[in-house]
């Protein structure tokens, strides 16, 4: 139950609704999201941070912490999974971007637009790894472990997690919840295979830097 009210208090769409710009244009429209040092800032600082900290305090109520959350930096076991983890997230993305290019009609998702400045770019670097430190601790760890005792059968969680993932994407329209999807499959068989915190975080950032990246060369 607890794992349920965070998702719904943390991450259920109703509640953190779409950029104006999106809500504008109408959910799954063409179209590009204006780029915002100040605005992204602000939700790193007032939303994406305190919700990891609680996230965390509930982690470490449980007296299951990790040994990867504990250390202060990503040590070696960690870099094979971010070596797999963030091309494969990149191959999803550009997988999934070639289907909107086929397929997609009037239901492309909008492009987020990328910084064009220094400034911009350290507050997009310090966003990224909040929203994947934030995503990967609790839809990979706290998911997969906390339901345990629950869900025995793994894929079955792996699958709970994944819906619930891909759910917290939905303002992005039907293509960026396939994207989402499929990535959360990814990253769940590489936490579950690894045990790598750190390292599915770092290549969940990864992999939303070069969407903001993406956004300034198309």
């Amino acid at each position: 139950m607890e794992a349920l009210i965070l998702y719904f208090v943390l991450f259920f769409p109703a509640i953190h609704v779409p950029p104006p710009e999106l809500l504008a244009q109408g959910i799954g429209a063409a179209g590009t999201i204006p780029f915002s040092a100040m605005a992204l800032l602000a939700r790193t600082l007032t939303y994406t941070l305190p919700a990891t900290a609680l996230v965390l305090y509930l982690i470490s109520r449980s007296g299951s912490q990790p040994a990867d959350i504990r250390r202060a930096a990503p040590a070696k076991p960690d870099m094979l999974p971010l070596a797999i983890g963030l091309p494969g997230l990149i191959i999803i993305g550009l997988f999934v971007a070639f289907l909107v290019s086929r397929f997609a009609g009037e239901t492309r998702p909008p492009v987020i637009e990328g910084p064009y400045t220094l400034t911009g770019w350290v507050v997009v670097v310090l966003a990224c790894l909040g929203t994947g430190y934030l995503e990967e601790i609790y839809f990979r760890y706290y998911l997969l472990t906390k339901l345990e005792k629950i869900i025995p059968r793994t894929a079955v969680r792996v699958l709970f997690s994944t819906a619930l993932f891909a759910i917290a994407h939905i303002h992005y329209g039907p293509w960026g919840l396939l994207n989402a999807a499929v990535a959360g499959l990814f990253l769940s068989a590489l936490f579950l295979r690894y045990k790598s915190l750190h390292g599915i975080a770092l290549a969940h950032a990864g992999y939303n830097m070069f969407v903001f990246f993406m956004g300034i060369v198309r």
